[in-house]
């Protein structure tokens, strides 16, 4: 008797969150409402995206504390808010409560983040944090390099979830060096076998996005930012170019 064996494999599409601070950068540096934050993350939804992420930081120079307000109010898939938990910021996400938080070691005057957590200096800070916020019901996630150590140093805090910065593994694969992403194969896979939940962000662009998706095991989300929206009008501005041609016709 023949007897044919069926494996099942659930295929988990890794989540994309788009990080709007770039919108709200360009609204700002004209005043008013032009682009229009709040729609354009309602669009960016009902293009396909799962997920919405905002990284307040103390001086607004984007996107402002009242942003995240009103975004909740209208997101209707994923809310993360990143950034340091500083006390304006923590007492934000409480009254907040996305669906997830992101916490983040940059400075005040960071231009963008350039590190993750020393989880093994800081675990009791992150251990109090974390434990505030999930008091709460908020899924947690920590900013760590590709380190196995800071891996398991995270762990150790109780967070839900870490996300790998991947600047260095963009910055090898734009040079043509794919072997930039053992460290993160090594990252996830330790991950993966404390029970973490692996996100991904930083630099992570169209022409590298696949690969790093393909070779990092249980990726769950990516959240993307300066590249999209950099890609976007490059892939964009011709429709609107031609557009405004049309209307200046004779």
């Amino acid at each position: 008797m023949n007897f044919v064996f069926l494996r099942i494999f659930i295929i988990c599409m890794t989540k994309l969150s788009v990080n709007i601070n770039k919108i709200a950068t360009l609204r700002n540096s004209r005043g008013g409402n032009v682009p229009d934050l709040l729609k354009m993350a309602g669009d960016i939804e009902d293009f396909g995206a799962q997920g919405i992420t905002i990284h307040p930081r103390p001086d607004e120079r984007h996107i402002r504390y009242q942003d995240a307000r009103d975004l909740k109010k209208i997101v209707r898939t994923e809310y993360n808010i990143e950034g340091n938990p500083v006390e304006s910021f923590m007492q934000l996400v409480l009254e907040v409560k996305p669906t997830q938080v992101t916490l983040v070691p940059d400075a005040e005057d960071a231009i963008t983040s350039n590190a993750g957590w020393d989880t093994l200096k800081n675990r009791g800070f992150l251990s109090e944090v974390i434990a505030e916020f999930r008091n709460h019901g908020i899924r947690t996630s920590i900013f760590t390099d590709p380190d196995p150590k800071m891996i398991e140093g995270a762990v150790a805090t109780g967070t839900d979830r870490i996300e790998l910065y991947t600047e260095a593994f963009a910055a090898a694969y734009e040079k043509g060096n794919k072997d930039g992403i053992k460290p993160y194969i090594q990252a996830a896979e330790t991950a993966n076998s404390l029970g973490l939940g692996i996100n991904a962000g930083h630099d992570l662009n169209l022409e590298n996005i696949r690969f790093f998706k393909d070779n990092i095991p249980g990726l769950l989300e990516v959240s993307i930012g300066h590249a999209l929206i950099a890609e976007s009008l490059y892939l964009g501005i011709e429709n609107v170019v031609n557009m405004y041609l049309h209307k200046l016709k004779d």
